[in-house]
């Protein structure tokens, strides 16, 4: 009778070490996976790094932050940068249409701005 209860116990051990090993593996395999597509994203997505991230494809807005213009991302709470251009500074039509939300299309165009505006 103990010899049916120990191989029991001991086939009840090796099916779970075997659960166990197959259940890693399978984690493992899913983990290095999405680490792959998101090396991949990255690659074929490269960013500009400044006080945030921003992606080629983003769309970005000029706005006035005390006195200044600011520029942020295309959810227009994430603010990309800080400028020491000052709205006074600027003609009247532009400076109004900074104070609605500039829309600028790339990264592009928000540095030739910043260059044409920046003592």
């Amino acid at each position: 009778m103990k010899k049916k209860y120990s191989i029991r116990f001991l086939v009840a051990t090796v099916t779970c070490l075997i659960a166990l090993t197959v259940a890693y593996q399978m984690s493992y395999h899913h983990a290095r996976m999405e680490l792959e597509k998101e090396t991949e994203a990255e690659e074929n997505n490269p960013s500009v790094a400044t006080e945030g991230e921003a992606f080629q494809s983003d769309i970005y807005y000029l706005q006035e932050l005390n006195g200044f213009i600011a520029v942020y991302q295309s959810d227009k709470k994430t603010v990309f940068e800080y400028t020491d251009i000052r709205m006074e500074e600027l003609p009247s039509d532009l400076a109004n249409e900074i104070k609605k939300g500039k829309k600028l299309p790339g990264i592009e165009e928000v540095y030739g701005f910043l260059e044409n505006y920046s003592s």
